[in-house]
């Protein structure tokens, strides 16, 4: 089968990078797949790129996704792009078909949900009312108040030690300005961003964050994102302590939300014990690969 690949443009550009897309059809013009490429523009991440590529299962095995991935690398390699990161179930097609095109596995992931309405409140409430000698907790909606901006930015490098395994990413550094950008973000496409962090009474200072965008009908499911104690902060429990509270203001603000969903790396064993404990039950599992383009061969055209 002749699959036609056709350059797309993806007019949203925002300040974390922009994608480039192509689709591709059959000789009748039908679409059969597409691929999506996003550049990273944020300091020390100019070298990766992220793949999203899709064929229809039935139109699998005609060259169209060699065809799509051929396009997204040759366009990664003309923007000086050091490494390609994509995503697939185990043992599925396409984790058959990365490996045969020189990906390599770099970090398996885990995704969990919690149903909220088996959120037991009186117990996340006996959780977030225990107490923690030297902290307190704090939350808000939206971006960070301006009190707590500064600190909170800081707080940030709790993530620094993140288990990435063997991915070519490198640390992300944060002030005020990417913080509050960030909350933006989430607000312009109508959904809310709620932040729980625990405080270190002894100077005001954020020791660790939680966040939860939950979606701006406030049904469905609401997605966890960053959850980090900085390290001198670590082994008083406040991760626990932080994500319980998050669940509880979940369920208690938002009635009509089914469930929180999380995913969490198979190497960081703490975040997956915290999400244990709360009752978070896995759903699937993914893996991250990685095409080092420096050791491909150029047979793209």
């Amino acid at each position: 089968m002749s699959i036609r690949i056709t350059p797309l443009t993806d007019p949203e550009r925002g300040s974390a990078g922009h994608r480039l897309a192509w689709l591709a059809s059959d000789p009748d013009g039908i679409p059969v797949g597409s691929a999506f490429l996003r550049l990273f523009t944020r300091p020390g991440q100019h070298h990766l790129a992220e793949l999203e590529l899709n064929v229809h299962p039935a139109e699998r095995r005609h060259g169209a996704s060699s065809r799509l991935l051929d396009a997204a690398i040759t366009a990664a390699r003309d923007d000086d792009r050091r490494a390609i990161l994509t995503q697939a179930r185990p043992d599925s097609p396409g984790d058959r078909f990365l490996r045969t095109r020189g990906f390599r596995e770099v970090l398996a992931l885990t995704y969990a949900r919690l149903p909220l309405a088996e959120a037991d409140i009186a117990t996340l409430t006996k959780i977030t009312e225990q107490p923690h000698p030297g902290y307190q907790l704090a939350s808000w909606d939206g971006t960070v108040p301006d009190t707590l901006a500064q600190t909170f930015a800081a707080s940030r490098r709790a993530m620094d030690d993140m288990p990435m395994d063997d991915t070519d990413y490198p640390t992300v550094t944060w002030d005020v300005d990417r913080v509050r950008a960030a909350a933006e973000a989430v607000e312009k496409r109508g959904d809310l961003l709620h932040t729980v962090v625990a405080i270190d009474t002894s100077d005001g200072s954020i020791a660790g964050f939680t966040e939860l965008v939950v979606p701006g009908s406030s049904k469905g499911d609401a997605q966890h994102y960053g959850t980090g104690v900085l390290p001198h902060h670590r082994g008083h429990g406040l991760g626990h302590w932080m994500k319980a509270e998050t669940i509880r203001q979940a369920r208690q603000r938002h009635p009509g939300l089914d469930g929180l969903l999380t995913d969490t790396a198979d190497s960081n064993p703490y975040m997956r014990r915290i999400n244990d404990a709360l009752g978070y039950a896995p759903t699937h599992k993914t893996v991250e690969y990685q095409l080092d383009l420096q050791d491909l061969t150029r047979t793209t055209t």
